[in-house]
């Protein structure tokens, strides 16, 4: 039993040193600039580069997260169905509210509220992941233009309020187009700091507002599927309004 233990202190010990060298090499400090006039434009260039205009006025939208994840909103409403497995929740992300179900049963409240706590979570990153590039000027947010270690020019956005973690920044990389190519990101459940995550595979929905579908982060990719948005409950697929009631 103790050379077991012997073994797995050694595992414990080899872990924490690779975890080290992986920080000392690709561990960045977040660049540090003062918000300007020129980092609003640039972020309303950004947000063009997608058509915001058409993203604001879509009422439905429904996307797959890799993670197994499911999402129809009602953007006009702000209602979301949340499909996690067995676990369905129709959320009121704004009042972190909402029913939750399994297995077609509705859970009690009591029972119910850490069904819909998760959903709230899972919602904040699924949505950011589907489309972050519209929230660059979100309340709480503050915009700077920056210089990176490689030389390249980014555009920063810090989250200082909302959401499931305040304090996150990103930093937009940007084409000759202003849409962006990638993002690196110093947040609270990365502990590397700018780390990189691509933003491709733009692809309209029905209203015209761009999409980005993939998104590689080393050797993980992200991929969102079946993305769909629109005016109308049959744009998403439905026939039936899930939150009549709410």
């Amino acid at each position: 039993m103790k050379k077991v233990f012997k073994i797995l202190g050694i595992l414990l010990l080899l872990l924490i040193l690779g975890l080290g060298v992986i920080y000392v090499i690709y561990n960045q400090d977040e660049p540090e600039a003062a918000p300007t006039a020129e980092a609003d434009l640039l972020a309303d260039k950004m947000m063009a580069s997608v058509n915001k205009a058409a993203w604001d006025s879509t009422r439905w939208v429904k996307w797959n997260f890799p993670n197994g994840n499911q999402y129809i909103w009602n953007k006009e409403k702000h209602l979301v169905q949340v499909t996690m497995g067995d676990n369905v929740v129709l959320l009121n992300p704004g009042e972190i509210s909402g029913k939750a179900f399994k297995n077609g049963k509705e859970v009690p409240p009591a029972k119910g509220q850490g069904l819909i706590k998760s959903a709230w979570d899972n919602f904040n990153n699924d949505s950011f992941w589907l489309n972050a590039i519209v929230k660059a000027k979100d309340p709480g947010t503050v915009r700077s233009i920056v210089k990176l270690d490689d030389g390249q020019t980014g555009l920063k956005v810090e989250y200082k309020g909302g959401g499931t973690t305040p304090g996150d920044s990103y930093v937009w990389i940007l084409d000759e187009n202003n849409r962006p190519t990638s993002y690196k990101m110093w947040v609270s459940i990365i502990p590397v700091g700018g780390f990189e995550a691509s933003w491709e595979q733009y692809e309209p929905i029905s209203t015209g507002a761009l999409i980005s579908r993939s998104h590689k982060l080393s050797k993980i990719n992200l991929q969102i599927t079946d993305v769909a948005g629109g005016m109308n409950l049959s744009d998403v697929g439905l026939t039936e309004d899930p939150f009549v009631g709410m």
